[in-house]
């Protein structure tokens, strides 16, 4: 005898939920793992002389000889200054970019520009740092720079717009799009210019999407490691600004745990744990700040 139709329905939905939760599950496992691995390793190195001090040299301690562990000062303000900067030149682009894909499709270069996007998305992290430094290198050679500005913050900060901007664009695409077209039409209808519209009611209808976005970003850029051994550089030495060579926490992570010491080794979990610690800050922060702004959920 074949169970009613409604119990198939329910054991279908109870189905359904539990892979759904399982994928859920899986999903944050890794997630979990790395922020569990991160505090277990590195907490023991955050105190307050780890943010006041800078990488101290490389030792195995001893009996009766400590080895210091130092601290992570101007690489946290290296990549604070590097991620500013190329927000700055990334997020108005891409979110330009964005509205250009989404509000302008028939225009001619809607449909290459998406598809340049959409590779630009995918292109390793280290063509486009070796791509920047052939730019700058090529300024310098002609003369237009000097050859001091080859490896330093700006070419590092240009690498990591070029990285954010695609990212930002497709973002800010999709966000655009899940707007009704009724909302256009209605304002458009009042008689409203069509880049009021675009910039006042549709922009806004679709900040959520769009801000999350940039966080996407953001978060991308603050934790690329690759383009920025080959246009920041890194110093252990007091920052200068972003004229010079750069300190970052992704690459002080990169040197202090190649170099196989207990210290240092010690300073790159440190380093790891306030990496991830800082971008999971500015993603929860965001969204709390837009939901208590503005009354409700933000998609």
């Amino acid at each position: 005898m074949r169970p009613p139709k409604r119990l198939r329905r329910r054991v279908k939905s109870a189905v359904l939920l539990g892979l759904c939760a399982t994928a859920v599950l899986i999903t944050l496992l890794p997630l979990a793992s790395i922020l569990l691995e991160c505090f277990v390793n590195g907490a023991g190195a955050i105190t307050p002389a780890f943010f006041l001090q800078n990488p101290p040299p490389p030792c195995n301690p001893g009996p009766t000889t400590p080895c210091p562990v130092g601290g992570i000062q101007d690489a946290l303000l290296g990549t604070l200054l590097l991620v500013v900067v190329a927000s700055l030149i990334a997020l108005p682009v891409g979110i330009l970019g964005g509205i250009y894909l989404s509000e302008f499709q028939d225009r001619p270069l809607a449909r290459p520009a998406r598809f340049l996007a959409d590779v630009m998305t995918g292109i390793p992290s280290i063509v486009i740092g070796v791509f920047v430094f052939g730019i700058f290198l090529f300024f310098a050679e002609q003369g237009w720079i000097s050859s001091f500005s080859i490896t330093s913050g700006y070419t590092g900060a240009v690498a990591l717009a070029v990285i954010m901007i695609p990212v930002v664009a497709r973002t800010c695409e999709e966000a655009l799009r899940l707007v009704p077209v009724s909302i256009r039409e209605a304002s458009l209808a009042l008689g409203i210019p069509r880049h009021r519209t675009i910039l006042r009611i549709v922009l806004s209808a679709a900040r959520g999407g769009v801000i999350t976005g940039a966080l996407l970003a953001v978060a991308r850029a603050g934790g690329e490691t690759a383009p920025l051994l080959l246009t920041a550089g890194f110093t252990t030495g007091a920052i200068t600004g972003l004229s010079g060579w750069t300190p970052s926490l992704p690459v002080l992570i990169y040197y202090s745990a190649a170099g196989g010491y207990a210290n240092t080794t010690q300073l790159a979990w440190g380093a790891a744990l306030m990496l991830v610690l800082i971008m999971l800050l500015i993603s929860v922060g965001a969204r709390l700040a837009l939901r208590n702004k503005f009354g409700g959920r933000t998609a």
